[in-house]
């Protein structure tokens, strides 16, 4: 391979690592989807259930996981009116990035309490 193929395969990862981090990075957006995931539909059950995130930052974040299809958000037309919020079956794609985050945010808390 020449070292401008490999360059290009380096930027092309880059800006696919790029692009995860921005839409599934930060310390709030997979608490989201795990939270909507687990059955909290509406906006004051999923704030109830994150430790922390504050009403602004909540609906920042349901935007723009809806903008990036991960979410959807229903408006059920009832007195009053409710907005409920779904994960997409896209959204469980997002497994593939989470586990292993996971697996590796458990190992590196032991790691930093001297337990390896």
């Amino acid at each position: 391979m020449t070292s401008k193929h490999n360059e290009r395969r380096f930027k092309e990862k880059i800006k696919a690592i790029q692009d995860t981090m921005f839409v599934l990075g930060g310390k709030w957006k997979l608490p989201v989807i795990l939270s909507i995931y687990s059955g909290n539909k509406r906006f004051n059950d999923i704030a109830a259930s994150i430790p922390g995130i504050t009403n602004r930052v909540l609906s920042k974040e349901l935007k723009h996981l809806e903008e990036n299809l991960l979410i959807s958000r229903t408006v059920i037309d009832d007195y009053p009116v409710r907005i409920e919020y779904t994960i997409t079956d896209y959204c469980l794609t997002t497994e593939e990035v989470a586990a292993p985050l996971e697996k590796w945010g458990k190992i590196h808390q032991k790691k930093l309490r001297g337990k390896m």
